[in-house]
Parts: C-alpha cells; sequence; structure tokens
C-alpha cells in the first residue's frame, strides 16, 4: 500500500526524547503509525527453564507463609522477619534483573 498523506506533529523537546526512549523501531513514523492505529505487535513472552520457574513459585509459597505467620505474632516479632523479607526481596530483584540482561 503506498502512503501519500503526510501528518506534521509539533512536540516539545522533552516530548520528542520521551517518543524516541519509547520507540522500540528503527523508524519511528512506522511505530506511531502502528501504536496509533492499534496494530502494534506483542513481544514475545520470555522463555525460562522450568526448573527455574518451579523454584520461584517453591519461593514465592514460602514467602506467603513467612507473611502469614507475620500477622499472626507480636509486633517486635514481625518486625525481625519483615527485615529478612525486604533482604530476600532485594536478592530476588538482583536475581531477576540478572536473568534480563541475558536475554
Amino acid at each position: 500500500m503506498k502512503r501519500e498523506k503526510v501528518i506534521k506533529l509539533r512536540v516539545s523537546e522533552d516530548e520528542l526524547l520521551s517518543l524516541k526512549a519509547r520507540c522500540d523501531r528503527p523508524r519511528m513514523a512506522e511505530w506511531m503509525r502502528d501504536l496509533g492505529l492499534g496494530q502494534r505487535k506483542r513481544r514475545p513472552v520470555p522463555v525460562a527453564a522450568p526448573a527455574l520457574l518451579r523454584q520461584l513459585a517453591a519461593i514465592g509459597n514460602n514467602l506467603n507463609q513467612i507473611a502469614r505467620w507475620t500477622h499472626s505474632r507480636e509486633p517486635v516479632e514481625a518486625v525481625a522477619v519483615s527485615a529478612a523479607l525486604m533482604a530476600i526481596s532485594r536478592e530476588l530483584e538482583v536475581i531477576r534483573y540478572a536473568g534480563k540482561d541475558s536475554q
């Protein structure tokens, strides 16, 4: 299909930088056209090893059990467990972002 019509769009410098940061295509016009017309293609879902998914599910289950335990205890005990949970959460974030870098 031949495209003959032109649309001019004025943006500020900040808006242009924001658009360029979001654009995941070599040509911004193609990206904006697909986005505006609702034809944006979805990114494929990343593949993860089944063993890793099972381990993460087990960690999630353990965290839920710890959270339930924390809510049933005295505040002083709960604070210590909450601090440990926050440390675990930070470590999981490191693992999560390390996995993104390897893809």
